[in-house]
């Protein structure tokens, strides 16, 4: 049994180095580092969706910037596979320096600082960021040293081998790429936890030409390493951690995310009737959030067994998929556990560990083995169109959430495609002042083409093999709120006898209509229009 050992507690980082040569490259006055991060650097950071990245280093950097009054003043071009947490990423935001930042991002302040046009963000499909990263594609416009490396990377491990590999913690995302491309390595070895050596597959990306398909076809497969290599030569300084991933207690399941859970489950039981799944389904993946969370813990309370999966990220409710011995086996790149979450990991470590593989972001968000293991995709967007358009990024199409992270390798390339959303989100005066079901969505994610399955707490839409009209009236047949049905259907019949007149019916809408839910939103605080 493992103990999370107890922050401020005793050195440990010695019997967590392995390879003894290393030992010198301990630095306990994390002041010393400062000076290597200069104006301008390009910085990438371990960690994916809020777990496994560094904090000791971020933060003294931060300490040091609002010390001195350098906000503005040390901005660096920021790189992480995911999110990390926001005593790291979202406090350099708020002091102002993050230039850039890819590809994907949480916090309030970074929010703000996307929105207000203070930082270049753009997001992007995950397992690609990594091998474009890799590529150079990011480093394009380096004004110093070479194009193809970052100037700085931070890490968390666990554990340094005997042979100097790392072993990552709770997550793996782009660390195994940014351990290749950096010129200077800080390493922060987190003793709080126990060496998470034994969980991870990790693979050396092949760039093409002539890349090779990566060997896997069960989520339980093995193609990689253990732990992850590095030039010593690289390694600047190796810091001790005993900071905690700064993680939350997700929303408990309501009655929204009951019903969508119910839906879904009903959908898997009818698929499994008509022979389309097998009777343990196919591999899950799930998407991050509250709904998402709370999806899977409806699931797991479903009448399946024998069940896989191959997703991003393990959330709290797995650990009851697991507990109640429905759930084998689970592929991810990321356990963003919450702390009690994490405690019954480390308290059942034994049982949960043979169960469990972290991968790099770019195996388990690859296209190839999506399609390969055949995922059933469940992800959580900001609003779907009529015609079954999905928007996961930019609410009233320009102000930018947290980005696309891995819903658009899944949605693409799963076997079927699901989104689930409520019905209805409340505003300030309205508790039903937004429809998630909408004429035309403001920003376009994921197109008609890669979606199969829409849900809401109304019900269920299967449009597979629907034309864009028969797709409209059973979206908004089933999945629209009972306030906004008649308003859609009436926006719709209209449109398509409009467009039908003039030769131009496959998917019909009213261009100076189509958007009309937003304005209405942005006057009157509400989406429930009077009149078209």
């Amino acid at each position: 049994m493992h103990k999370i050992v107890q922050q401020g507690s005793k050195s440990l980082i010695e019997s967590r180095i392995k390879r003894k040569s290393l030992l010198s490259k301990v630095v306990t006055d994390v002041s010393q580092l400062i000076p290597y991060f200069q104006n301008g650097h390009y910085v990438s950071m371990g960690g994916f969706a809020g777990t496994g990245y560094p904090k000791v280093v971020p933060i003294a950097l931060a300490d040091h910037v609002e010390k001195n009054g350098l906000q503005g003043k040390l901005k660096m071009n920021l790189f992480v596979g995911a999110s990390v947490g926001p005593e790291t990423e979202d406090r350099w935001a708020s002091l102002d320096m993050i230039d850039k930042r890819y590809p994907h991002q949480n916090g309030h302040h970074i929010r703000n600082g996307i929105n207000n046009g203070r930082i270049r963000f753009a997001d992007q499909h995950l397992a690609t960021f990594a091998t474009d990263l890799l590529a150079g594609y990011y480093t394009l416009d380096k004004p110093h040293g070479s194009k193809r490396t970052m100037d700085i990377a931070i890490i968390e491990a666990t554990e340094i081998t005997e042979d100097g590999c790392i072993v990552p913690g709770a997550s793996v995302g782009i660390t195994p790429e940014i351990l290749q491309m950096a010129d200077k390595i800080i390493i922060e070895i987190n003793t709080s936890l126990p060496s998470f050596k034994g969980l991870h597959d990790m693979v050396k990306i092949a760039l093409p030409p002539y890349s090779k398909p990566y060997q896997i076809t069960r989520v339980d497969d093995r193609i990689g390493l253990e732990a992850f290599p590095v030039d010593s030569e690289k390694i600047i300084a190796i810091v001790e951690s005993q900071l905690p991933d700064n993680t939350s207690v997700g929303a408990p399941e309501d009655e929204t995310s009951s019903a969508i859970a119910n839906n879904i489950v009903q959908f898997f039981i009818h698929e499994i009737e008509q022979g389309r799944f097998p009777k343990n389904l196919l591999p899950l993946q799930s998407g991050i959030g509250s709904i998402a969370n709370a999806v899977i813990g409806g699931l797991s309370k479903g009448p399946f067994d024998n069940l896989s999966v191959w997703t991003e990220v393990i959330q709290d409710t797995f650990l009851d998929f697991f507990d109640n011995g429905k759930l084998k086996f689970a592929s991810a790149t990321s356990l963003r556990f919450s702390p009690p979450g994490f405690n019954r990991l480390f308290n059942n470590w034994d049982n949960y560990k043979s169960k469990i593989i972290l991968r790099n972001q770019a195996i388990s968000n690859a296209a190839e083995l999506i399609s390969r293991v055949g995922c059933i995709a469940l992800n959580t967007p900001c609003e779907v169109d009529i015609y079954g358009h999905v928007n996961s990024t930019n609410t009233m199409g320009s102000k930018m959430l947290n980005g696309l992270g891995g819903s658009g390798e899944f949605l693409r390339n799963s076997r079927i495609s699901i989104v689930h959303t409520p019905s209805t989100r409340p505003t300030k005066t309205d508790p039903h002042g937004i429809s998630c079901i909408v004429p035309f969505a403001s920003h376009i994610d994921h197109t008609e083409h890669d979606i199969d399955i829409i849900v809401t707490e109304q019900g269920l839409a299967d449009i597979r093999g629907l034309a864009p009209y028969e797709r409209a009236k059973v979206i908004i047949q089933n999945c629209a709120h009972p306030i906004y049905k008649p308003i859609l259907m009436e926006y719709l019949e209209t449109s398509r006898q409009i467009c039908l007149k003039n030769h131009m019916g496959h998917e019909p809408h009213q261009l100076d209509k189509a958007f009309k839910f937003y304005t209405n939103l942005s006057e009157k605080g509400t989406m429930k229009i009077d009149k078209w």
